[in-house]
C-alpha cells in the first residue's frame, strides 16, 4: 500500500493561549481530491499554511510526498515545493508583470526557465483555462474576476505539479462564473492526475471538486468522508453548515462567545 502523498498527523496550533488547531488528523491519496469546509475562523486557513510550511504547528507531523515538512530544512522545503501548484484566494497576481509573466513566474522564478520558454508553456496554460494568447499581454488589472482566478489557476497548473491547493477558489465571483472555474478545477486536476487539498466555505465547490470532505469546527475535524456521504452525515453541526441555516448547535456556539 502506498503511503499519502499529504498525511497530517495530529497536528496542534496556538497563538497567544488561543486554541486553532487541536489535534488535526487528515490524509489525501495519490490522485484524490480532499476539500476542508469548515466557518470562518474555524482553522482551515491555518492548516492550510502549515502544510505549505508557513507556519509550523505546535505538535504534530506534516508529511508532503513523504517528508516532514516541520522538521526538513530551508532547502529540502524548496524542494518539495516544487512539487506543489497553488491557487490563492483573490489570484493574487503582480500588477507590475503581464499575465503570461505571472502565470510563468515559478517556471522562471522557481525551476530557472528561460522566459521564451516559460511564455510558450503560459501561452498554452492559459488557453487551457480558457484564455486567448493576446490576454497574456494584458496587465492582471485589465482582467475581470474571473479571467484574473483562471489566470491563477494557469500559473498553479504551469509547472504540471504533483499536487495543488486551492484556497477559497470562488470567493469573490458570481455562481455562474464560480461554476466554470470549479468545472476547470475538475478539468485540470484530472489531465494532471494531481492530488488537491482545497479550504472554502463554499459547499457548491465542495460537492464539485471533492472526492472526499472534511470538516473543521473549532480546530478539530467532526467529520469526514465520501462527499457522496455528507448529506446523511448524521453530525449536527456538519447538517446546518451545509444547509446554511441560521438556526443550530453553530448559532448556539456563536452566541455563547
Amino acid at each position: 500500500m502506498t503511503s499519502p502523498m499529504i498525511d497530517i498527523q495530529n497536528i496542534s496550533k496556538s497563538f497567544d493561549h488561543k486554541t486553532v488547531l487541536s489535534g488535526v488528523n487528515l490524509s489525501v491519496e495519490k490522485g484524490q481530491s480532499l476539500v476542508i469546509i469548515g466557518g470562518s475562523g474555524s482553522g482551515k486557513s491555518v492548516t492550510l499554511k502549515c502544510v505549505l510550511g508557513l507556519l509550523r504547528p505546535d505538535s504534530g507531523s506534516i508529511l508532503v510526498c513523504g517528508e516532514d515538512i516541520t522538521k526538513i530544512g530551508i532547502g529540502n522545503r524548496k524542494r518539495v515545493l516544487k512539487k506543489i501548484g497553488m491557487l490563492f484566494q483573490g489570484a493574487a497576481l503582480f500588477d507590475s508583470i503581464p499575465v503570461w509573466e505571472n502565470v510563468a513566474f515559478g517556471l522562471i522564478q522557481g525551476l530557472g526557465l528561460k522566459k521564451a520558454d516559460a511564455k510558450e508553456i503560459a501561452i498554452e496554460k492559459l488557453r487551457r483555462v480558457g484564455l486567448s494568447p493576446d490576454v497574456g499581454e494584458l496587465s492582471p488589472s485589465e482582467l475581470s474576476g474571473g479571467m484574473q482566478k483562471r489566470v491563477g489557476l494557469a500559473r498553479a497548473i504551469a509547472s504540471e505539479p504533483e499536487i495543488i491547493f486551492f484556497d477559497e477558489p470562488t470567493t469573490g465571483l458570481d455562481p455562474i462564473m464560480a461554476d466554470v472555474i470549479n468545472d476547470l478545477i475538475v478539468e485540470c486536476v484530472q489531465d494532471l492526475g494531481a492530488t488537491t487539498l482545497t479550504i472554502t466555505h463554499d459547499m457548491a465547490s465542495a460537492r464539485k471538486i471533492a472526492d472526499r470532505i472534511a470538516m473543521l469546527y473549532h480546530g478539530k475535524i467532526i467529520w469526514e468522508g465520501d462527499k457522496a456521504d455528507i448529506d446523511r452525515s448524521g453530525n449536527d453541526y456538519v447538517e446546518q453548515f451545509i444547509h446554511g441555516s441560521a438556526h443550530g448547535p453553530i448559532q448556539m456556539d456563536l452566541l455563547k462567545t
